[in-house]
């Protein structure tokens, strides 16, 4: 039985634009990439009510999003923002090491040797 203003978890992720169609929604909570109140869930029948906490974890990001109400069709992005509200943190700040060889201009193309070096430049810096 339903509860007033739940809704099954796949048609909300779908819904809230997180996943492209329904049935990629349905793979996604079944392979437990889904948990709604820290709880892992399994079966794309589960249901969210508004202030549920849902978790979602896609190929290098982690989402975190409170429900704020179901949805009733998926409309355009600024519709299904209005399905959530993003917990999500921000993701930590990347230390890249730009190593960049420096060459006159107009020297021509770089020999082997050249390019031996700007690799041992790039990659021997473990």
């Amino acid at each position: 039985m339903a509860v007033a203003g739940s809704q099954r978890i796949d048609k909300w992720l779908f819904f809230a634009r997180v996943v492209k169609s329904r049935s990629l929604a349905a793979k996604l909570v079944q392979s437990g990439g889904v948990r709604i109140n820290s709880l892992k869930v399994d079966q794309p029948s589960a249901t969210v009510k508004p202030g549920d906490g849902i978790t979602v974890t896609l190929e290098r990001r982690i989402l975190v999003y409170r429900v704020l109400s179901g949805g009733t069709r998926r409309g355009p992005a600024e519709e299904a923002r209005t399905l959530y509200e993003d917990l999500t943190p921000p993701p930590a700040p990347r230390e890249e090491q730009v190593v960049t060889a420096e060459r006159e201009a107009g020297s021509g193309r770089p020999t082997k040797r050249d390019r031996r070096l700007t690799d041992r430049l790039r990659y021997d810096q473990d």
